[in-house]
């Protein structure tokens, strides 16, 4: 014969199965936004002054010397 299942155990079970959903949830979101931090979103540049920036730094182009 089977021993009926607890008052307390039933609202232990829905507890985990609350937080699966959860959790399943947020891997789940965390996969659709993947794409919204790209590298080049995350990439700093360091100007002259050591002042850190969003924008890379302007080319200069020095004359070689002969």
């Amino acid at each position: 014969m089977a021993m009926p299942i607890s008052f307390n155990k039933r609202i232990v079970e829905k507890k985990k199965e609350q937080k699966r959903q959860e959790k399943q949830k947020r891997k789940e979101e965390r996969k659709t936004n993947k794409d919204s931090a790209s590298f080049e979103d995350m990439i700093a540049y360091v100007d002259e002054n050591g002042i850190i920036t969003d924008t890379p730094p302007e080319q200069k182009t020095e004359p070689e010397d002969k």
